[in-house]
């Protein structure tokens, strides 16, 4: 049977003499012997041990989570678990970093589309993303529930310029009507605008909002706190909500 020395074994598994030394002390890798000399000796099954050790620590668990697996007579179980939870951890990790990322392109993209970029404005792009998939839901929610009225009515078209029959076609626009009134007031009660002057958020009258020139994420209104006139940026929500 083969028998590795320190050195060996850290170089089959890819990793420093110091790291299994550090994993001898910590009674994860006992050398199954001793030689004459007093040098660590290791088996086939101490470095089949060690290249689960390296493979449980390359993933992320901690030592002392390897420890306690290491003490279980049928360790398969635990890590299943245990590998469970690093998996779930880590898309988190991931998650968030992706989340940071999303913020720093915002952030450059801002600062080439924005003449008088400042301090301020990185705070209201903060805003806008914190609430951006409350925004995208609304939007889906808006193209979802409206999509139904407008090809009904495309077909009472259809069926008024194929056979004559006109009431469809009426009765579908006084629907899409009475729906394009509650989806607008149902929108723009939980959207607000982000003022480029003031970096105030503020809610303008419908009346307002209804009938401005707009893009998808721009909107020209009259800021209600600072009195500015122009295109404003367009997020979910409200000041006093956040607040709350």
């Amino acid at each position: 049977m083969s028998k590795y020395t320190t050195g060996e074994i850290a170089k089959l598994c890819g990793v420093s003499v110091r790291t299994v030394q550090y994993y001898d002390s910590r009674d994860l890798l006992i050398p199954s012997e001793l030689s004459e000399g007093g040098r660590r000796l290791y088996s086939e099954e101490d470095l089949k041990r060690m290249r689960m050790i390296c493979f449980l620590r390359d993933a992320g668990l901690g030592i002392n989570s390897i420890g306690e697996l290491l003490k279980e007579k049928e360790p398969g179980n635990v890590i299943s678990v245990l590998l469970e939870q690093q998996e779930q951890t880590l898309r988190e990790e991931i998650d968030d970093r992706q989340t940071k990322l999303d913020m720093i392109e915002e952030i450059k993209r801002e600062i080439k589309r924005v003449e008088n970029f400042s301090v301020e404005s990185i705070g209201d792009i903060a805003y806008r993303m914190k609430n951006k998939k409350k925004l995208q839901k609304l939007h889906a929610m808006m193209l979802i529930t409206g999509l139904p009225f407008g090809i009904a009515e495309w077909g009472s078209v259809a069926l008024w310029c194929i056979t004559g029959i006109w009431w469809p076609f009426l009765l579908w626009t006084i629907l899409m009507a009475l729906y394009g009134t509650w989806i607008s007031v149902y929108y723009f009660s939980r959207v607000s605008y982000i003022c480029p002057q003031c970096h105030e958020i503020f809610r303008p009258a419908f009346k307002e909002a209804f009938f401005a020139r707009h893009t998808p994420t721009l909107r020209k209104l009259t800021c209600t706190c600072c009195g500015y006139h122009g295109f404003c940026v367009e997020t979910y929500g409200r000041k006093e909500e956040e607040n709350d």
